[in-house]
């Protein structure tokens, strides 16, 4: 890791009625811009077969808010609504490398409601942030300090389904320096019951947050049904449903991100299974409890710390066999089901907990891949 890391630090803030409003409008702006364009790229590669470049799209722009049906658009800072056409440019680069699938219009009611300010749209002073065409600063709640010194070079603001409205300022992190190297390294099998298990034989438990509040869940969801569509009671109830889903998005993000931490700064190399989620949550009997695992975001975490403080993180092939493999013998065990948790091996008699040996598994696995091959033999 070379240089100074940049590091999001994400905060609530409670804006005025006006800053409400001039944020959502803001927000609504850069949506329509965004599927405008989107539209316009895909009639451009549809028609001429022709890819279109970012100025090319910023050109658009400029002509949209000249016309009558779209001089709303001058309404809100410029800047918004240029970052979003380049995160769409940055997303069709995506999909023309193959990393990623064709962009999507964003819907008003399922899509983040966000907008980002570069530094020519927002002012930084004696910690008070105001953003483009506001007279005042947000009202931020300064739940931990920024670095000393540090200077915003992006700031997101963002409106959750619940109603909460979050600042992300992006800085420069001159506290995050690679950790003293230290010789452990451990494989982690991902799982249900128990969220991961360790090569060390521990077995982290599954916190389960969705299950907790199912209940709660349940009752606000039936609430919400009974309620008549577009009233105001339903908008309550709506709002009352989003709060349970942030409650549990919140307490899993937190557990995720202590335990990821803790990994981390343990060891030197975490090796992890490459899993497609994706795929997986096509199982609806699993795809509840997959889902409030959060694989996918484990795995997120784990990567960007680890590129933090110096460490390896390496993952190994979906495809290797490391359930059925013997972590003795390394014989595979063709017969064995995924109801069976504990099994012997056949070959050397070896008595092996199913999560335990796939983590031991992984753990040779990643150390053979991250060894040349002059250390191979």
């Amino acid at each position: 890791m070379g240089g100074v890391v940049k590091r999001a630090y994400k905060y609530r803030f409670y804006p005025s009625r006006e800053q409400a409003e001039l944020l959502a409008r803001t927000f609504g702006c850069a949506r329509k811009v965004y599927n405008l364009a989107l539209e316009a790229r895909t009639r451009e590669w549809a028609v001429d077969r022709r890819r279109t470049t970012y100025a090319q799209s910023s050109a658009w722009l400029t002509e949209w808010k000249r016309t009558q049906e779209l001089a709303f658009l001058n309404e809100v800072s410029c800047v918004p609504l240029q970052q979003t056409l380049r995160h769409l440019h940055a997303g069709f680069a995506a999909f023309w490398d193959k990393r990623s699938g064709y962009p999507r219009f964003k819907s008003k009611r399922k899509s983040r409601a966000s907008a980002e300010f570069t530094r020519s749209a927002f002012h930084w002073r004696d910690g008070r942030l105001t953003l483009a065409k506001m007279g005042t600063p947000l009202n931020i709640v300064w739940s931990r300090p920024l670095p000393e010194g540090a200077e915003p070079s992006t700031v997101t603001v963002s409106r959750d389904a619940a109603g909460r409205w979050f600042v992300s300022i992006l800085v420069e992190d001159p506290t995050v320096k690679p950790l003293p190297p230290v010789d452990t390294e451990i494989g982690v099998d991902a799982g249900i019951t128990s969220l991961l298990t360790l090569s060390t034989g521990k077995k982290i438990t599954n916190p389960r947050y969705e299950r907790t509040d199912r209940r709660r869940l349940a009752r606000a969801q039936r609430d919400l049904s009974r309620k008549e569509k577009g009233s105001n009671n339903r908008a309550k109830a709506r709002m009352k449903v989003a709060r349970i889903h942030a409650r549990i998005a919140d307490r899993r993000r937190d557990h995720l991100h202590k335990l990821t931490t803790r990994l981390v700064r343990e060891n030197q190399t975490v090796v992890v299974e490459d899993l497609s989620v994706r795929n997986m949550l096509r199982n609806h009997r699993l795809a509840r409890v997959i889902s409030d695992a959060a694989w996918s975001d484990l795995r997120r975490m784990l990567e960007y710390k680890a590129a933090w403080y110096g460490r390896n993180m390496i993952p190994v092939d979906r495809w290797y066999p490391s359930s059925k493999t013997c972590s003795a013998c390394r014989r595979i065990n063709t017969t064995l089901t995924l109801g069976v948790r504990a099994w012997t091996c056949p070959g050397c008699e070896a008595e092996h907990d199913r999560d335990v040996n796939a983590a031991r598994n992984i753990l040779a696995a990643g150390s053979r891949r991250g060894k040349t091959p002059a250390e191979l033999m």
